[in-house]
């Protein structure tokens, strides 16, 4: 599969079909993962994995939107940043977060990334707990490490349609 192919490929899944991902194909999407750039080379993000299907529903509740569908899912990778190393662990986990994903879609996996970092826990609540809070109440984060998303992975349901062909040409600015 070319890149191209990959990127029109690539599309958010939610829902999977009940089977596990293998060890071996989880660690084969991290090495491929952990190439990632980095700013300065600082190597700053870290991967979580988790399968157990009790803290995957744990997982699911660390936000009142956009996360109950982790509880079905086979696996949730969380992306963490040592922001000890370096002031742009965002950007480093947000680069190996989108290889992770098109390793993930390369191996037939789908995959979906779901927002931590400044996100409430309960959306009407914006000032209270975080859902990076509320997460650390039961994951080992370690010590100087930041949670910026998971990347949940699984073999689709239902394989979603490629991207379409569109006129993004309004999105770009050439400057000369």
């Amino acid at each position: 599969m070319t890149l191209t192919e990959l990127l029109r490929k690539r599309r958010s899944v939610r829902r999977f079909d009940g089977r596990g991902v293998s060890r071996e194909l989880l660690e084969t999407l991290l090495a491929e993962a952990l190439t990632a750039p980095s700013s300065k080379n600082t190597r700053s993000t870290r991967f979580m994995v988790v399968e157990n299907r009790e803290t995957l529903e744990r997982i699911s509740r660390m936000r009142d939107f956009g996360s109950a569908f982790i509880a079905e899912a086979p696996c949730a990778v969380a992306v963490l940043g040592d922001s000890s190393l370096t002031d742009l662990w965002v950007d480093n986990c947000a680069i190996s977060a989108t290889v992770l994903q098109l390793a993930a879609e390369e191996h037939g996996l789908g995959s979906c990334w779901v927002h931590v970092n400044g996100r409430p826990h309960r959306k009407e609540e914006p000032d209270g707990l975080s859902a990076e809070e509320y997460l650390r109440g039961f994951l080992p984060v370690p010590d100087g490490c930041r949670v910026l998303c998971f990347v949940v992975l699984g073999y689709p349901e239902k394989v979603p349609a490629p991207h379409s062909e569109r006129d993004d040409s309004d999105k770009i600015i050439w400057v000369g």
